[in-house]
């Protein structure tokens, strides 16, 4: 059997001509294709802005921009998750703080960070950024509550979950990324995620103002835009700097290979459902697996994860049969950047738990049931040897 990844991006013809169409074109960057990629992802999602911009880290960095982070703001995340998401704090010059995670969902523990909320006076936090893990969608109604209580606001890091979505107290769906109760959530187009363009990313809001600070922080601080212009000049040349941004700008060629992704995107995500499903069937009653990711309703299943006492040895088991597993996540409290602040093993024994025995097994669009099935019949022989 030829390599299996845990992930990997699917390009098409389509995909190619998209993006030969552009570089045949006038315009490689900030061309129409910026803007046809932006209005295309929020009818997806559901949103009324989104901003596109070079990758998924710069989006949380802009987003902590946006929303003042400064030195000395302590911002409330999971260890479990991508370096970026707590980074993004610290870019901006806030204090990160961690909290526990749920066992059962590996979600940001909604209790836990009401405990950090409530032994400070209001106002010594100042945001949220809860991750949808795996493409489980994290109860953002519950959260906003809690924000709204102590004054907060919520960055979703969704980078796992486009098409994601979680039900409400009162029965509605909402997507992830919507903006219906976070001020701002993120997207990331990294060739394992749902839309692979090689780099990129998106940050999606109903919020105006946000909107239009953010489109001006992703170019430098310039504004150009008439209205939003602070000196009395109307030259058709006039521009400002206003503030003091960065270029994280996308350019017309992935925003070409985005919009033409971008249309599988459902198609994309109803395969990889059918995947879990069946990962879901064949591991429910092994008891050699400690737990597994389950059939939730509304999760995007960019990871399909498994729990075993024997990870690192399953690890290095499915390495020599070509299946290329892999950890999500080593706990960030647990890195030496991290720890240099205080943070020490024991501090969050649930994140550290679910680490010494989690396994992220191949999970994309394009994987066969023919490689579906030798993952799991190399995994049960594993166990069973």
């Amino acid at each position: 059997m030829k390599q299996i990844p845990y992930g990997r991006q699917n390009i098409t013809d389509e995909d190619i001509q998209s993006v030969v169409k552009v570089l045949k074109s006038d315009l490689l960057t900030q061309g129409p294709k910026i803007a046809e990629f932006e209005k295309a992802f929020t009818e997806y999602i559901g949103v009324k802005y989104a901003v596109a911009v070079s990758n998924g880290t710069a989006a949380l960095h802009l987003c902590a921009l946006a929303l003042g982070v400064k030195e000395g703001d302590k911002v409330i995340t999971t260890p479990i998750t991508f370096s970026a998401t707590a980074n993004c704090v610290r870019y901006a010059g806030g204090d990160v703080v961690f909290a526990d995670i749920d066992p059962n969902t590996y979600l940001l523990d909604i209790n836990e960070v009401e405990k950090l909320l409530a032994a400070s006076p209001k106002g010594t936090y100042k945001g949220i950024i809860p991750v949808d893990f795996a493409g489980r969608a994290v109860d953002l109604e519950a959260f906003r509550k809690l924000a709204d209580k102590y004054g907060c606001w919520i960055i979703e890091d969704t980078c796992h979950a486009p098409g994601g979505y979680f039900t409400d107290s009162k029965g509605i769906k909402h997507k992830c990324g919507s903006g219906d109760f976070a001020e701002l959530a993120i997207f990331s187009f990294h060739p394992v995620k749902h839309i692979a363009i090689g780099e990129g990313g998106m940050i999606t809001t109903n919020n105006e103002e946000l909107y239009h600070k953010l489109r001006m922080l992703r170019t430098h601080g310039i504004q150009q835009r008439t209205e939003l212009i602070k000196n009395n000049n109307s030259d058709p040349w006039y521009y400002e700097l206003q503030e003091l941004g960065f270029n994280y700008r996308l350019t017309d060629v992935l925003a070409a290979l985005g919009i033409s992704q971008l249309k599988r995107a459902k198609e994309g995500l109803k395969r990889r459902i059918e995947i879990a499903e069946k990962y879901n069937n064949i591991f429910k009653n092994k008891p050699y697996i400690k737990r597994h990711s389950g059939i939730i309703s509304g999760h995007a299943y960019h990871l399909y994860v498994i729990e075993s006492e024997k990870r690192k040895e399953l690890y290095e088991y499915l390495r020599t049969k070509n299946i290329y597993a892999q950890v999500h996540y080593i706990p960030l409290h647990l890195m030496p950047y991290y720890s240099q602040y205080g943070w020490k093993l024991g501090d969050f024994p649930n994140a550290e738990n679910y680490y010494k025995h989690c396994l992220s097994i191949p999970m994309f669009p394009t994987l066969t049931d023919v490689q579906q099935n030798y993952v799991i019949n190399t995994i049960n022989d594993f166990f069973t040897v």
